[in-house]
This record gives structure tokens, C-alpha cells and sequence, in this order.
């Protein structure tokens, strides 16, 4: 049963391909097609037809190593899991559909044709979430990597005075880390004022309070003074809603004027030269 139905798929995949292709066109999510060449739809919808031919015809071991290597490849196509999924169960509707057409089904091998087409469905299903998993997850910690070499950094910007700017998410390990940085950082480049700029945050609750104000402590105990910069006006009232005390804080909209006030604190000042 498993060599007719591949050997139907082989010698009708263009009528199949173009009934799939009618059918994933008149889905709502068909942007994908709209980006797609003809070429790139086509080659990948023969694959899945012969990704099926090689169920039901090879042993285990090489219909698996082909699968895994479709999934990736879909993946790279940046497509959508529910979109991919809803081109397979599309795909396995077409073929059942041509099937029942050319008489193929019958009451007696109705129920061993459907679950032939089930076990085809469900390796592949698993196989291409599996692999969007690990992509996914691969993606997840390079990005939370590279912001954690990004924005953790301490930059001394004159002579006793440093600035640590902040991007993203702080969670409580990049507190950790952060903390870490800044204390080795304020030792090293022996920075009497630390300016703390969260320009790049974008939501500071009480935990992200909590985090900055355990910082600017550990700062202190150092024998160093911190500074919070970047307040915007939104971070300002989630402040004040919130009641978060920062009252043993210097506190500044922008960089600029918080780099003016710890020149004031160390008895420097910008000073304009006329030439």
C-alpha cells in the first residue's frame, strides 16, 4: 500500500503541486507567496512530495536525515511554525483528496490509507518544530550574549568619571553582572563619579529600581558616587506612580548634563573657548 500511494504522488506531482498551491493562496496568511518566487515555492513543494515518497519507500535512517535537513532549510526561510504546519496538513488534504478522486479509497483500506498519511504528517510536524526550537533557542542566546558584552561595559570618559550605559531587559542575572562590572570597572579606571544612563532601558519597575539602587550602594562602598541619567519623562512617572525612591540619587534627563554635573563634583567644568 505504501509503494501506490508513492508511486501515485511520483507520477502526479504537478496536478498536486498546483491543487496545494490554489489552496495555500487562498489562506490568509499567504504573504509568503507574495515574497516567494515561483521557483522557490515550486522547489520546496516538490520537496515535501518526495520528503512523502521517502517515507513510505526508504528505510527509517535516511527518510530521517532528509527530513532534518528540510526542516532547517524551512526554518531559514523565516517562516512562520502555524504557517508551516498549515502548509503541511494542506499539503496531506490535497493528496488524501486525490486519493478518494481516483478511487484509490475504499470502505475496506479508508482507515489504513488515513493513518499511512498520519504517520507521514506527524515525524515531519515534530521534526520542523523541533528544529524552529533549537533555532529559536540558538537566536535567544547570541542575542543575550552580545547584549550582555554591549551593555554592561564601564567607560571612563574623563579623568574620574565613568559611564555605564544600559540597553534592554534588566533581568537579575544581567543585574549580576552588571554589578560585577561596575565594581571592577570603577576600581580599574579608579572613577570617583559613575554615571548610570538608561537611555536604553525601556521599562524600569520596582525590580529594575531595586537592581540600580543595589548598584549605586555597592558604588558607594567603594568610594565612589553614582549618578542616574537618561530619565525620560514616561521613566519618570512610572517612578513616581510606582513611589520608587531614588532621593539618594543625582538624577538627570541626559547624558550630557550628567556628565556637566560630575565634572562639577570632581571642580571641573566644560568651558567655552573663543578663537
Amino acid at each position: 500500500m505504501n509503494r501506490q500511494i508513492a508511486t501515485y504522488i511520483h507520477e502526479n506531482i504537478d496536478g498536486i503541486l498546483e491543487k496545494w498551491k490554489i489552496k495555500m493562496e487562498d489562506e490568509k496568511d499567504d504573504r509568503f507567496f507574495q515574497v516567494m518566487s515561483d521557483q522557490v515555492i515550486d522547489h520546496t513543494a516538490r520537496e515535501f512530495g518526495e520528503l512523502m515518497i521517502s517515507s513510505l519507500t526508504e528505510e527509517k535512517e535516511t527518510y530521517r536525515g532528509k527530513l532534518n535537513e528540510f526542516s532547517v532549510q524551512i526554518v531559514r526561510f523565516g517562516w512562520s511554525v502555524s504557517f508551516v504546519l498549515k502548509t503541511l496538513s494542506n499539503f496531506t488534504e490535497v493528496i488524501y483528496e486525490n486519493l478518494e478522486k481516483a478511487e484509490y479509497l475504499n470502505e475496506s483500506n479508508y482507515k489504513s490509507y488515513r493513518e499511512i498519511l498520519n504517520n507521514w504528517l506527524t515525524p515531519i510536524t515534530h521534526s520542523i518544530v523541533d528544529a524552529y526550537s533549537k533555532v529559536w533557542e540558538k537566536t535567544v542566546s547570541l542575542q543575550k550574549i552580545a547584549l550582555q558584552e554591549l551593555s554592561a561595559s564601564l567607560i571612563p570618559v574623563f579623568e574620574k568619571i565613568s559611564v555605564m550605559p544600559l540597553v534592554g531587559t534588566i533581568d537579575t542575572e544581567r543585574a549580576k553582572l552588571i554589578m560585577e562590572n561596575l565594581l571592577q570597572g570603577v576600581v580599574k579606571h579608579r572613577a570617583e563619579v559613575v554615571l548610570l544612563d538608561i537611555t536604553g532601558v525601556p521599562v524600569v519597575d520596582t525590580m529594575v529600581a531595586h537592581h540600580i539602587i543595589q548598584a549605586a550602594d555597592a558604588v558607594r562602598l567603594v568610594g565612589a558616587k553614582c549618578m542616574l541619567v537618561g530619565i525620560r519623562p514616561e521613566i519618570a512617572q512610572t517612578i513616581v506612580t510606582l513611589g520608587i525612591n531614588l532621593n539618594d540619587f543625582t538624577t538627570t534627563s541626559t547624558l550630557q548634563r550628567g556628565v556637566e554635573q560630575a565634572l562639577a563634583l570632581t571642580n571641573r567644568a566644560i568651558v567655552e573657548v573663543n578663537s
